[in-house]
């Protein structure tokens, strides 16, 4: 019948011979059945008697590099070929967001495919990254040329060895400029970072690196919300809600290429961070976040309170009626508070289930 498939005989007890390619990516296991009775020893297998048994599928990962670039001209041909050398099989994707200088065709010709990007913003790049890039895992590193990349073929089999979600490069500077990686910097990393660890947990020591390399189901349920610099602190928290696995893993930081200037603003970008961490506190933790503030505003009430009731307990008489309703209404506030955290507690633990639900759908790195 057209379209049918002959399915092979069922063998039983035999001799592996070994294995022979069929194509598309297959192997065939080939083997010699045993006679009824015969023991094995070292008799010719019979080539005749070679069955084909069901096929096995043994696939590379697909790697895909995707490096977000504002204005990287100086460098981005550094970084192509950087890849090349230590990942020549990866492809590479330069998202170019938006640059007045020849960034896009720089990395054109230097053998990338390039996509623009209008919307300014690297979560605004991170967002079209996963959305337009099929692979099996990422591999995200800045257009700066900062990032050493020498041990990336590690990194990458460490993802998929120990089935990590998301590898984070934690920076260690090569020492040869003092403003390689300067102390306004480490300092806000280290205060950003550590409110991190203290709201929702984990162990990260440089949640603001952007070297990361991913598995297709971080990146495919990844719902990148956020715009600019901030983005590194939404792919550090959505990794800790879901409780994937990840890891971290040190590596060089060099100085950028000289004349090639940054693109970070300490002041504005670590407030916008700042500011992401309490967005997210409240949308991820709502009853611990309006939980807290229930108590300060009980506290408020308390501390407003105990003179009236001295006052009543002595006199009888509340003189001082305006601070009392004022009173009364923080307390009411502070009950609200404890509500509306309940209920949102409920709706993320939803938007939780939902997000798993998603992750759970896409097989396991090194098993598509």
């Amino acid at each position: 019948m057209g379209g049918s498939q002959q399915i092979p005989p069922p063998i039983g007890p035999g001799r592996l011979l070994g294995v022979a390619p069929i194509g598309c990516g297959k192997i065939a296991l080939l083997v010699n059945p045993m006679k009824p009775g015969e023991e094995g020893g070292n008799n010719i297998p019979d080539l005749g008697a070679v069955r084909y048994i069901q096929p096995m599928v043994m696939t590379q990962p697909r790697i895909a590099v995707v490096v977000p670039c504002y204005n990287e001209a100086l460098s981005i041909q550094l970084v192509i070929d950087e890849f090349k050398t230590c990942l020549p099989e990866a492809e590479l994707f330069v998202f170019d967001n938006n640059s007045s200088d020849d960034t896009a065709g720089i990395a054109r010709r230097a053998g990338a495919t390039v996509i623009p990007v209008k919307l300014r913003g690297k979560g605004n790049v991170v967002r079209r990254m996963f959305a337009d890039v099929e692979a099996d895992v990422y591999v995200m590193v800045d257009g700066d040329a900062t990032y050493d990349l020498r041990d990336i073929r590690a990194h990458i089999d460490q993802l998929l060895t120990q089935r990590l979600d998301m590898l984070v490069g934690c920076r260690r500077d090569d020492g040869s400029n003092p403003q390689t990686y300067r102390p306004g910097h480490r300092l806000g990393n280290l205060m950003l970072t550590g409110s991190v660890a203290w709201i929702f947990g984990g162990g990260f020591t440089d949640m603001l690196s952007g070297y990361r390399v991913f598995s297709r189901r971080y990146v495919k349920s990844f719902p990148a919300m956020s715009q600019g610099f901030e983005t590194e602190t939404e792919l550090t928290v959505h990794a800790l809600e879901l409780r994937m696995p990840y890891a971290e893993a040190d590596i060089i930081y060099r100085a950028r290429p000289e004349g090639s200037t940054s693109k970070l603003s300490t002041l504005r970008d670590g407030w916008r961070i700042l500011g992401t961490i309490l967005k997210l506190f409240i949308s991820e933790r709502p009853l611990a976040f309006f939980g807290l503030l229930a108590l300060l505003l009980s506290l408020c009430s308390l501390a407003l309170a105990v003179p009236l009731l001295l006052t009543y307990a002595e006199t009888g008489l509340v003189p001082r009626l305006p601070t009392g309703v004022l009173v009364t209404g923080i307390m009411m506030c502070a009950g609200l508070s404890l509500v509306c955290g309940t209920i949102l507690h409920t709706v993320t633990t939803g938007r939780r289930e939902a997000k798993n639900l998603a992750y759970l759908a896409i097989p396991a790195p090194g098993q598509r």
